[in-house]
């Protein structure tokens, strides 16, 4: 559902839904509260000074699904979709740049830099690649259809569309993108190269409650190309080696688990093999993992459509 409020400052406005109603969803059998105000408090507890800035037609703009003004005295709509903009405090500059690969009136394709995340996502909200091209560009509608991690540098793709958009995210949805990845790699004593190009196949799960996944027993759901290229400098005297990665899937931290378990963990990598709690404004250790090239048969025009990255890794 297309939000009625527009974003501010290139953020998108919340939405959440009321408990009840006719359509089935998580919360459709919740007992409905009387008023947005008994709705929002108990939800959000902790949140009762915000509450009168939500409802404020100046402040977060509080409104239903047709965008009608809401106030915290009105009566819920079991089930209804309610917007409004929430306070975003300020936050420390990640100090890299993104770049333009390409624009057409459907995409722009950019570089996205290491430590900036893709969409907004936890503490990082107007740090991220979609709220600052939004503001930059003066472009509200954009949207990115896919994602990299926050650690992870190269190229993403955003949608400047809504009317096309959707066409777009199905590609990488049904899995018609063809994506390449370059990594370093510190080289162990016993490394062969004559155990690569390696076929990586496992089910990976994510705990709840911490930030890296492990490969476990189970159905596979986790597949990978890893292709041994050459040596290209050493890291603390240790040779280091380039490796090109090919997904065949997009399971969370897919390629540094793989890596990981091919024996050549990923230079730079803050979780794996150990999780390091790294301070997300130390930028001194970028993860050597950049999403290089992506293809598709444009589903507009039919055309075979290749991208490539302009960042090169370095030791």
């Amino acid at each position: 559902m297309r939000s009625p409020l527009r974003p501010r400052e290139g953020i998108s406005a919340t939405r959440l839904r009321a408990p009840g109603g006719n359509q089935t969803h998580s919360r459709q059998h919740e007992p409905v509260p009387a008023t947005v105000r008994d709705w929002l408090l108990s939800d959000f507890p902790d949140s009762r000074e915000e509450l009168d800035y939500i409802a404020d037609p100046h402040g977060g703009g509080l409104v239903d699904e047709n965008g009608r003004p809401v106030t915290l005295e009105t009566p819920v709509t079991p089930g209804g979709f309610y917007f409004f903009h929430r306070i975003v405090p300020p936050e420390a500059r990640v100090p890299f740049d993104v770049t333009v690969v390409h624009e057409d009136e459907h995409l722009l394709v950019v570089d996205k830099p290491h430590f900036l995340a893709s969409t907004p996502n936890g503490r990082f909200v107007r740090e991220c690649v979609v709220t600052r091209l939004r503001v930059e560009r003066d472009e509200p509608d954009l949207v990115a259809i896919h994602r990299l991690d926050r650690v992870t540098a190269g190229l993403l793709i955003l949608s400047r569309n809504p009317g096309t958009r959707g066409a777009y995210q199905r590609l990488f949805q049904d899995r018609k993108v063809d994506k390449t990845y370059e990594a370093l790699a510190v080289l162990p004593g016993d490394f062969d190269p004559a155990a690569f190009p390696r076929e990586c196949e496992s089910r990976i799960e994510k705990d709840k409650g911490t930030r890296g996944v492990k490969e476990v027993d189970g159905p596979i759901n986790a597949r990978s190309r890893i292709e041994f290229s050459h040596v290209v400098g050493t890291y603390e005297g240790d040779p280091v080696g380039r490796f090109v990665l090919t997904p065949h899937t997009g399971r969370t931290h897919q390629l540094r688990v793989h890596m990981l378990g091919a024996g050549v963990p990923i230079l730079g990598d803050p979780v794996y093999p150990h999780d390091l709690d790294q301070d997300p404004y130390d930028f001194s250790h970028p993860l050597r993992l950049c999403a290089v090239g992506l293809g598709f048969r444009d589903p507009l025009s039919g055309e075979e459509r290749r991208f490539a990255s302009g960042i090169k890794l370095t030791v």
